[in-house]
């Protein structure tokens, strides 16, 4: 399929669906009708998840939506609403993958010890966006350290005298 002719059908429901299925970032090129439109959003995710970024605001905000783009393409929940950011179900299903994602977790998600843990497990840099109360948890940091000797740098100044901790970074 050709962007122009995509561009040219950007409110032909029919033609845009069928486009999306092919390449799920045709939604770029969809009216604002039809990026809100259930239908041609979940064929587009389901053909490429980072189409997330064309959705309407509505639909960022819809769980279902969300939560099947993030279960393509874990790092998109960035795109979600910010009442879904703060959703413990679809922030969780993307830090076990994609634990960068804890950066646009709401305050209460990046205090919540089993979302942490998941994040640092698999991106241990990442716990500089946990709470304080996390960064001064041994076993967190424990994890972090291990999985990135750097993530030394973001525990607390308590933890950073542990001499296990101080061990585990090589320090």
């Amino acid at each position: 399929m050709e962007i122009e002719e995509v561009k040219k059908n950007s409110n032909n429901k029919e033609f845009m669906l069928k486009a999306v299925q092919e390449q799920g970032k045709f939604l770029d090129l969809a009216s604002d009708e039809l990026k809100d439109d259930n239908e041609v959003v979940i064929a587009a995710l389901n053909q490429d998840g980072e189409s997330l970024e064309y959705v309407s605001d509505r639909l960022k905000d819809n769980k279902e939506i969300v939560m099947l783009a993030v279960s393509k393409a874990p790092w998109t929940a960035c795109y979600a609403s910010e009442k879904l950011k703060a959703d413990y179900d679809i922030i969780m299903s993307s830090v076990k993958e994609y634990g960068q994602t804890l950066y646009y977790a709401s305050e209460e998600l990046r205090d919540n010890r089993d979302i942490v843990k998941a994040a640092i497990s698999n991106k241990g840099l990442i716990i500089k966006y946990a709470s304080a109360r996390l960064r001064n948890d041994k076993e967190l940091a424990q994890i972090a350290v291990k999985q990135d000797k750097r993530a030394f740098q973001f525990i607390s100044v308590e933890l950073k005298k542990d001499e296990d901790l101080k061990a585990l970074a090589g320090k």
